[in-house]
C-alpha cells in the first residue's frame, strides 16, 4: 500500500493534534468538506473543535494565528494557495516575524503554503513564494520534495517555537507516492544528496528536484554524472551541503520553478560565488521560471518553468564550459 505526498501531510497533521492539545487547524473550507485539496479530510470529525473554519479573510487567520500562539497555542493555518497569502503578508512578516525578537515570546505558528505551478492555473493560483518569505528573518520556510519530507517536517514545523512558512507543492500532492511514512527524517536546515555525481553539481528543490533526478538519468547515458541536491529548505539554507557538492564537481546549477530575480537560485549562486569561488571550474548558471506572470495555456506554462528538457539543455551547455 503507498501513500501519497497529500496524504502524508494529512496523516503529520492527524499525529500533531493526536500528540499535541496545544494544536489546532484553522482555515477557509478546513472543517466538514476537507479543505480545498482535502488535506484535512476527516479531520473536523476525528478531533471536534480542533479543525475550525475561518473567514474569506487571510489577514484575520494569520491575525488570530498570532494570537493563539502567544497564548501558547501551536496553529497550523491553511491557506488555499500560497498566491493568497500575500493578503496576510502583513500579519506574517510584521507580527509573526518579528515577534520573538521583540517581546521575546515565541510565536509557534506553521502556514501551509500550496504553492507551485499545474496545468491550468494561472497567474493567480500557481506563484512560488518561497523566497520572499525567506527574506524575512524570524520565518523558517521548508520547501519538501518526498513524501517522507511532507510528513517528517510537517511534524518537526509545528514542533517549532519560530513561525514556520510550510511550501507544498500542489503538483507533488497525487503524483508523487512512497511505500511508507518515515520512523526517521533528517532535520530541518539539511539538504539532501538525491543522486551522486562528478560532473556537475545541480541544487534545487520542491518539484524540481524529479526533474533534475530526470535529467540526471538523461545524462549518466552520455556519460555525465550528475549531482543533485535536494535543498529540503530554503531558510535555513544548507551551504556546506552545497559547497562540500561543489567541490567534488567543479560545476553548479541552481534550478528554481520560481521567478529568477531575487531567487533562491541567486542565493545559492551568491554564497558559492563569494564563499567557494576557487572551487568553480566555470560560471555558476541559474534556471528559472520565466519573468512572466504564469499562463494560463497548458502550452505556454509547459514552457514558462523549468522541465527536464530545458534543465538538460543548461547542463549540458554548462559542461561545455
Amino acid at each position: 500500500m503507498s501513500i501519497t505526498y497529500l496524504e502524508a501531510i494529512r496523516e503529520a497533521q492527524a499525529r500533531a493534534l493526536a500528540e499535541d492539545p496545544r494544536v489546532f487547524i484553522y482555515g477557509q473550507d478546513v472543517g466538514a468538506f476537507g479543505g480545498a485539496f482535502k488535506a484535512t479530510k476527516n479531520l473536523a470529525q476525528e478531533f471536534p473543535g480542533r479543525v475550525i473554519d475561518s473567514p474569506i479573510s487571510e489577514d484575520a487567520m494569520l491575525g488570530l494565528a498570532v494570537g493563539a500562539a502567544i497564548s501558547g497555542m501551536r496553529p497550523i493555518i491553511e491557506l488555499q494557495f500560497a498566491d493568497f497569502s500575500t493578503v496576510a503578508f502583513n500579519q506574517i512578516v510584521n507580527q509573526a516575524a518579528t515577534l520573538h525578537w521583540r517581546t521575546r515570546v515565541p510565536c509557534p505558528i506553521t502556514v501551509r503554503l500550496p504553492g507551485g505551478g499545474t496545468s491550468g492555473s494561472g497567474p493567480f493560483h500557481s506563484q512560488s513564494l518561497e523566497a520572499v518569505y525567506a527574506h524575512y528573518p524570524g520565518l523558517v520556510v521548508l520547501t519538501p520534495a518526498t513524501v517522507e519530507d511532507a510528513y517528517s517536517m510537517l511534524l518537526e514545523a509545528v514542533a517549532i517555537d519560530d513561525p514556520v512558512i510550510f511550501c507544498e507543492h500542489k503538483y507533488l500532492y497525487y503524483h508523487l507516492k512512497a511505500e511508507a511514512l518515515p520512523t526517521e527524517a533528517m532535520p530541518v536546515g539539511k539538504a539532501r544528496i538525491a543522486r551522486t555525481g562528478r560532473d556537475l553539481t545541480l541544487v534545487t528543490y520542491s518539484a524540481m528536484v524529479h526533474e533534475a533526478l530526470a535529467v540526471a538519468e538523461e545524462l549518466a547515458l552520455e556519460g555525465f554524472e550528475l549531482e543533485v541536491v535536494d535543498l529540503r529548505s530554503v531558510k535555513p539554507l544548507d551551504t556546506d551541503t552545497v559547497m562540500a557538492s561543489v567541490a567534488r564537481t567543479g560545476r553548479l546549477l541552481a534550478v528554481g520553478e520560481a521567478w529568477p530575480w531575487g531567487g533562491v537560485t541567486a542565493e545559492v549562486i551568491a554564497r558559492v560565488a563569494s564563499e567557494g569561488f576557487g572551487l568553480l571550474d566555470a560560471p555558476p548558471q541559474r534556471l528559472n521560471a520565466k519573468d512572466t506572470p504564469v499562463p494560463y495555456h497548458p502550452n505556454l506554462w509547459a514552457v514558462h518553468r523549468p522541465t527536464a528538457h530545458s534543465i538538460a539543455i543548461a547542463a549540458r551547455n554548462l559542461l561545455q564550459l
